[in-house]
């Protein structure tokens, strides 16, 4: 795969620079905990970038299936992988594209972190057989954290615009059948595995989520 920034295979009409989404706060890489984790310093013990595949000397190139709020895909790229995102969602696309392209803007930091960036608009499944990466990861929408209301309220708004995930099997399916060599499926702490799917490698506890790891093996 290759960087290079948030690049599209299609250009979909963008919103005016005046023109406000409610969920403009929520895609921001400058500011707020995202901005706080890069100014502090991502690290490679994080749980997923554990999950992913980091290791000493090890940076796997990495496919984020299922791009967003984009915070998942921002961390491992300051910790030096080169990323793709996929967003089926038009809407949540857009929103994306243009909070990593006022990130570009905002430092040559920031830029360099958004070069190793891809963004693609479309459904995973119809997407990863043309990819090739080390990791494809896959993040079902979940339901929302209740300890929150700033993150009660990002959530709510995002699943108004994507719904929810009732494909979540086939998109794991179609990521199992990728050319890759490791799938990470992120899902929340307490909840039973996904029905259905076929026992992880291993599992990477984070706070509130896990990471199951499926090795790919003679791949």
């Amino acid at each position: 795969m290759t960087g290079g920034g948030p690049q599209d295979t299609a250009h979909p009409k963008r919103r005016s620079p005046k023109a406000k989404h409610p969920l403009d706060s929520a895609f921001d890489f400058v500011n707020g905990a995202v901005g706080y984790r890069f100014r502090s310093g991502a690290s490679r013990r994080d749980a997923l970038a554990r999950a992913a595949g980091f290791g000493k000397g090890a940076v796997p190139t990495i496919i984020d299936a299922t791009a967003g709020l984009g915070r998942d895909a921002f961390l491992l790229a300051t910790l030096g992988a080169q990323v793709t995102l996929l967003e089926r969602s038009p809407e949540v696309h857009d929103l994306l594209r243009d909070a990593l392209a006022r990130a570009a803007a905002e430092s040559p930091e920031l830029a360099a972190v958004v070069a190793r960036m891809t963004l693609k608009q479309g459904d995973a499944r119809e997407l990863l057989p043309g990819l090739r990466a080390d990791t494809v990861i896959v993040d079902p929408m979940h339901p929302p954290r209740t300890n929150s209301a700033v993150v009660k309220q990002e959530m709510r708004l995002l699943r108004e615009l994507v719904g929810a995930d009732p494909d979540a099997l086939q998109l794991m399916q179609a990521a199992l059948a990728a050319d890759c060599r490791r799938v990470v499926l992120k899902w929340p702490q307490r909840a039973a595995p996904l029905q259905g799917l076929r026992k992880p490698s291993h599992s990477i506890a984070g706070k509130t989520v896990r990471y199951d790891v499926f090795m790919m093996t003679g791949r």
